[in-house]
């Protein structure tokens, strides 16, 4: 910490998150959470302890203990006179890390015993005690404080193996930048195309203009202000689709990491709409709504309501859904066949139905005939009107035209 801003090659801001045991390291990370960059382990213990827990979210790294600081270990070990630098135990550093160190004093490591897997610290001292103890080793170096002090009690002969100034320097150099590669990368320029199927269908009978008018106002009112949560900017392409400019930091939060499409969720409650979604990112804007109308094909292409994410790369970031295989889950009436059965208990050339009257028509209650009627929309079978404002308190009801000409093109 006292040298970190000697170290670091660009401004930065360290933040210390001691613990006793490596086994905190997971904990100490996931409450640091998203307001660090990057993330620098006092060794490969914790670091190693941290990425098989999965809570590394940034880029991350450790102090290197092999080079210097063993060659610096080995040189106290050789003053140490219980010690034989031929004749140890070593644990964490990598086999190769310290064959290449003892080459480099001319020393061989044929009895050099090594475990790299960190394990449990007492399942560690026991290994060093075990070998001390059969006459295989004069010592033990070993990388954790908490092994060290076990032994210690238990009379072998231990040294840390510490970090050299130069190691702690170095890997502190590599973290800035690290971070700052991050947070370049969560900057990035993202792209997300938003387009609505209902919208895009062209009109087959005469039918007033003003409840698609005002379905695009209120999309657009209701994209305005998701985008603003996100500091986001949006942009009326056409008829039917919407382009939002903002970072990759932004839409990760907005997607849950692009597990999730933005924005969908909130437009099929509100709107009764499905929309199809393209995300893309690239150094430019051009190459990012390139790689966003990339990913909005592919969906399209998936037939399904569900959207990709590219990177400046061109990969996708989350690859589509797996469907559920055939027979696992009960199959959903067609929205042909729902729309048949409205269609003949309809009078008077009327089409425009709500949950209340399809519910009495199908015979289900009114939950059931609202999940219907969206199904309908997502199938372009039906639009949704603006709801119903009456004087009298409560929701205001939900009107759907049914599109009746679509029975005899099918």
């Amino acid at each position: 910490m006292l040298m970190g801003h000697a170290a670091a090659p660009l401004p930065c801001r360290l933040v210390a998150a001691a613990y006793r045991d490596e086994q905190e390291a997971a904990d100490k990370v996931t409450r640091l959470g998203p307001g660090v960059d990057a993330c620098l382990f006092a060794s490969p213990v914790p670091y190693d302890l941290a990425r098989r827990s999965g809570v590394l979210t940034m880029p991350a790294t450790f102090v290197q203990l092999g080079g210097a600081a063993l060659v610096a270990t080995l040189a106290k070990a050789a003053m140490d006179e219980r010690f034989d630098p031929r004749r140890v135990s070593v644990d964490v550093v990598a086999r190769p890390d310290v064959e290449e160190a003892y080459s480099d004093l001319g020393l061989s490591a044929a009895e050099v015993h090594t475990r790299e897997d960190p394990g449990a610290t007492g399942t560690i001292a026991a290994y060093h005690e075990r070998l001390h103890r059969q006459g295989s080793t004069s010592g033990a170096l070993t990388c954790l404080p908490m092994v060290a002090e076990r032994l210690q009690t238990a009379g072998v002969p231990v040294i840390r193996i510490r970090p050299t100034s130069g190691a702690v320097r170095t890997a502190l150099h590599t973290a800035a930048l690290l971070g700052a590669h991050h947070r370049l990368e969560e900057s990035q320029l993202t792209v997300v195309l938003v387009e609505v199927p209902t919208l895009r269908e062209p009109v087959r009978r005469a039918a007033p203009r003003y409840w698609r008018d005002e379905l695009r106002l209120s999309l657009h009112r209701l994209l305005v202000q998701e985008s603003n949560r996100i500091n986001a900017t949006v942009w009326p392409i056409d008829d039917h689709s919407y382009l939002i400019t903002a970072t990759r930091g932004s839409v990760a939060v907005a997607t849950d990491g692009f597990r999730v499409l933005p924005f969908a969720a909130r437009i099929r409650d509100e709107l009764g709409l499905a929309v199809e979604v393209g995300v893309g990112m690239g150094r430019t804007t051009h190459d990012a709504e390139s790689h966003a109308r990339a990913a909005l094909a592919r969906t399209q292409a998936g037939k399904q309501a569900q959207g990709f994410a590219v990177d400046r790369e061109g990969r996708a970031l989350v690859p589509p859904p797996r469907m559920p295989p055939a027979g696992s889950t009960p199959l959903k009436p067609k929205g042909v066949e729902v729309l048949a059965r409205l269609a003949a208990k309809l009078s008077g050339g009327d089409t425009v139905v709500d949950a209340e009257g399809a519910g009495r028509m199908l015979g289900v209650t009114p939950r059931t005939a609202r999940r219907l009627l969206r199904t309908l929309v997502d199938e372009g079978l039906a639009w949704p009107l603006p709801p119903n404002r009456t004087p009298q308190p409560g929701r205001p009801r939900q009107l759907y035209r049914l599109i009746i000409e679509k029975l005899g093109s099918r």
